[in-house]
């Protein structure tokens, strides 16, 4: 459900819950980790409810920043997700990105096409496949 973000929590129950969706639980907070610390919850919270604090949480703006720097093309949502997607996790499979976008990792393009978008768009090298894992390349 979780799958690829990088989460930071003080709190232990919090790790554990968060490893048990999936997530990738830090010990230090960098520009690409949610800071799980900083969600109040009012209560308890359903699982999608959870996911849906966590994704509000995420600032795709500084990692955008810090893969284009101050030319940053225009791009599409998928495409925008995709990158921070491939920056939080420093790589996933095909499938694993499919999933962690939320489409149905046989049932859909979007992914490889917007993949391919953007090779076309910012060079062939900028997303590299390396044993069947996605990652940032060289812009």
């Amino acid at each position: 459900m979780l799958d690829g973000i990088r989460i930071f929590s003080s709190d232990d129950m919090w790790r554990h819950v968060l490893r048990e969706l999936g997530a990738v639980v830090v010990d230090t907070l960098d520009i690409d980790v949610v800071n799980m610390d900083d969600i109040t919850t009012n209560g308890p919270v359903r699982i999608d409810e959870l996911k849906e604090l966590i994704l509000n949480n995420l600032d795709n703006t500084k990692i955008l920043r810090s893969v284009f720097g101050d030319k940053m093309p225009a791009l599409s949502d998928v495409q925008e997700r995709v990158i921070v997607a491939l920056v939080r996790s420093g790589g996933m499979s095909g499938v694993e990105l499919k999933r962690a976008l939320d489409y149905m990792p046989i049932a859909t393009h979007t992914i490889d096409t917007a993949i391919y978008n953007l090779r076309k768009l910012c060079g062939r090298d900028f997303i590299i496949l390396e044993n069947g894992v996605y990652k940032i390349g060289s812009v």
